[in-house]
């Protein structure tokens, strides 16, 4: 009995042993995302750079996409903000927009809206 034991703890092992590890970026986890104390006024101008002359991938918050509702400036803002923050992150865009966002460590997906996370190239 012992012997039937230990061959299926061993089967464990080497199935476990087999299943890649998932990745953990931890720290470097990082979204960007509108600040819930910005003026509508101040996060659509912001939005008007990050969408226009800034480069975001704003595609998803437009109407019948999967990020527009919450139709609402700060929703739009934060997927705006994250894409473009996303996008240049690594060679030196910030996720500043004149203090009208901030870092978070929490996925701001919600529903079918995905908001992209392109973590450092150490983690790749």
């Amino acid at each position: 009995m012992a012997t039937a034991w230990t061959l299926k703890l061993m089967v464990l092992l080497l199935f476990l042993s087999m299943t890649p590890p998932k990745t953990v970026y931890g720290e470097d986890e990082q979204w960007c995302i509108a600040d819930e104390q910005t003026p509508d006024e101040e996060l659509q101008a912001a939005v008007d750079w990050a969408c226009g002359k800034g480069g975001a991938d704003c595609s998803k918050i437009q109407a019948k996409q999967s990020c527009f509702f919450p139709n609402t400036m700060r929703s739009h803002a934060s997927f705006a903000f994250n894409s473009y923050f996303q996008k240049f992150k690594h060679s030196g865009g910030s996720c500043y927009f004149r203090g009208a966002a901030i870092i978070t460590q929490e996925d701001p997906s919600y529903g079918s809206c995905h908001y992209d996370l392109i973590p450092d190239s150490n983690h790749q």
